[in-house]
């Protein structure tokens, strides 16, 4: 599996603006089975849980609070390359139809 730290990066979307890059990606997320879907929720769970341990142990010890704000600055990092490789198999390849000769 290729990793992708971009939509830019992923050949099926090269080309598209923006939105379009998001509408086939949210499409192509709809089609992940639910094995692909339990695997990004377990990596959510992973950021996400140290997040609130953190922002509850910042009464005794405030540096908590910036372990905390860098797991929220990882979740991008970590979770959006995974999201666009699982998701990029389900997009469709770009070939031209009759109509564009």
């Amino acid at each position: 599996m290729k990793f992708y730290f971009s939509t830019r990066q992923i050949p099926q979307l090269k080309g598209l603006s923006m939105g379009e890059r998001m509408e086939k990606l949210r499409a192509a997320e709809n089609k992940l089975t639910p094995p692909e879907k339990m695997i990004l929720n377990i990596f959510k769970l992973l950021i996400m849980v140290p997040v609130f341990v953190f922002i509850l142990r910042a009464s005794q010890d405030w540096l908590a609070l910036v372990w905390a704000g860098l797991f929220i600055l990882a979740y991008p990092f970590f979770l959006k390359p995974l999201q666009y490789s699982l998701s990029a198999k389900y997009l469709k390849d770009p070939t031209p139809s009759q109509g564009d000769e």
